[in-house]
């Protein structure tokens, strides 16, 4: 497989037209990312909802206001990380994105990543954990448990639709937010 080299003006103008997998049919926006583009934590959900479609801005939809209020109880500034999703392109139904879909966006998310160049990558639920922690990963059993990859640290957690439905999970979120920004604070990898 070809390496892709990106910079972020060929990224953003790549995403653009992307029609790489079904998902290009019907969406309305493609949804890129949304913070800062050298942050220290980035964090990878796994696609966006109708809200997201619409505005093209990653969690601006109820997990997203949720995310954002939880961020600060942790200490954190949505304007001081990077925010980005496994996919770019909003599933039907808000359905789990297809491992086809996933692998047509894989490289733009590597490309994100190495633009990045985060110190520690959160992922935010099992399907980003999939594509960038453990392809077998058990969310409940493994989340909170910090690993190295290359040169970052990895970390998943529980994605914040789950706190929706499920409000005691809400504290163990809370504290994979604060463990990352001290992980990030104290520049692990070096």
């Amino acid at each position: 497989m070809a390496v892709l080299r990106f910079d972020w003006n060929t990224l953003y103008a790549d995403l653009k037209v992307c029609t790489k997998c079904r998902l290009c049919e019907t969406r309305t926006n493609i949804v890129i990312s949304d913070g800062d583009p050298h942050a220290d934590i980035m964090f990878i959900g796994e696609g966006p909802g109708r809200e997201e479609d619409e505005q093209g801005v990653p969690f601006v939809g109820a997990a997203g206001r949720l995310f954002n209020y939880l961020l600060e109880e942790a200490g954190l500034d949505r304007k001081s990380i990077y925010i980005c999703n496994v996919v770019k392109c909003r599933p039907p139904q808000n359905r789990d994105p297809f491992p086809d879909e996933a692998d047509a966006c894989l490289p733009y998310l590597r490309a994100q990543i190495a633009l990045v160049r985060p110190k520690v990558i959160v992922c935010l639920g099992r399907i980003s954990a999939r594509y960038v922690y453990d392809r077998d990963i058990q969310i409940s059993r493994q989340r909170g448990q910090v690993k190295k990859l290359g040169a970052f640290l990895v970390l998943p957690t529980y994605h914040p639709a789950a706190l929706l439905r499920r409000e005691e999970l809400t504290n163990d979120f809370v504290s994979d937010l604060i463990t990352a920004k001290h992980l990030a604070e104290n520049d692990p990898v070096t």
